[in-house]
């Protein structure tokens, strides 16, 4: 897989096919898009490019929201696109300038004299230009004087629920980890470093890894107990994990603490993968440390139930 980074310095592509998007998390309404320019480039024996943007558009235009997070990393990004077969990917610089152009100025200067396409195929809701005026209409009526095709894939449906990266993001903001997953593909991930915390765990008999995450773009599910599996080195470990703000012990922070079953090793400083399983429960405040502990071993005796 090849990934570009600047768009002046871009191989000639023999009979371009082009899609345009974020794909953040690359979920499965992403792959339709992207089985579609597979097989369009096989129709005209030309080479399949997807463009993307970093940083995520919805971080650099005001639109008087918080701050939008992200399902996968460029890296996480990188990976899933090549497991459904795309080679060529050009990753633009998205700022002020890029996102001032008209839609006009973005389809003649950027689409046609950047990458020459022969076809281009976006997705039914894919807007472009400033105030996300362009559509594929405007595409349809410029493809005949610069000479290139379009396609559009039309909405694409599960269980009549239309999947996007903004529902994708509002289930694991909820908890829903079944439906994120169903809608991603894959069990939702995230990657981060341990670091040291109070140690209280240690006192009832559950010590945990504190995590701070390798991304902070990256987004953490919401608040709640989850049973996870553990990436370490190359070992898959299973434990539990808790994301909030710990009230039992008057926290004032939010944390995440993973509790790995059947492990007693010194792991500050390393780096793991936390692949989310199932949600247990909300974050709870007991009535002092042996309450909690009881619930952490109910906890746990649900927990090792999962695979």
């Amino acid at each position: 897989m090849q990934v570009y980074t600047n768009v002046d310095q871009l191989p000639e592509f023999k009979n371009a096919v082009l899609t345009i998007g974020t794909f953040d998390g690359v979920h499965l309404g992403h792959k339709k898009i992207l089985d579609h320019l597979i097989a369009t480039a096989k129709e005209c024996k030309g080479t399949p490019v997807l463009i993307t943007f970093y940083p995520h558009p919805k971080q650099v235009v005001k639109s008087g929201k918080n701050t939008v997070f992200m399902l996968c990393t460029q890296q996480e990004k990188y990976v899933l696109l090549e497991q459904y077969g795309i080679q060529h990917i050009v990753v633009v610089p998205f700022d002020e300038k890029f996102s001032s152009q008209s839609p006009e100025e973005y389809i003649q200067h950027f689409l046609v004299d950047q990458f020459h396409p022969h076809t281009i195929v976006i997705g039914y809701d894919h807007r472009f230009g400033k105030g996300r005026a362009g559509d594929f209409h405007l595409l349809e009526q410029k493809a005949a004087e610069a000479n290139f095709r379009v396609k559009e894939i039309p909405e694409k449906l599960i269980q009549n629920v239309v999947i996007s990266s903004t529902k994708i993001r509002d289930a694991l903001l909820d908890g829903d980890i079944d439906t994120a997953a169903e809608y991603l593909g894959y069990r939702y991930s995230f990657r981060g470093k341990v670091i040291e915390g109070n140690k209280l765990g240690r006192t009832i008999g559950y010590p945990t890894a504190n995590i701070e995450l390798e991304d902070h773009h990256k987004l953490v599910p919401g608040n709640g107990v989850y049973v996870v599996e553990i990436k370490l080195d190359k070992r898959t470990l299973k434990g539990m994990m808790n994301i909030g703000m710990r009230p039992t012990v008057g926290g004032t922070k939010r944390v995440i603490e993973v509790h790995i079953f059947d492990f007693d090793e010194d792991i500050y400083h390393k780096t793991i993968r936390i692949t989310l399983i199932k949600w247990l429960r909300p974050e709870q405040k007991f009535n002092g440390l042996d309450e909690l502990k009881v619930q952490l071993a109910k906890d746990e005796a649900l927990a090792r139930k999962w695979d």
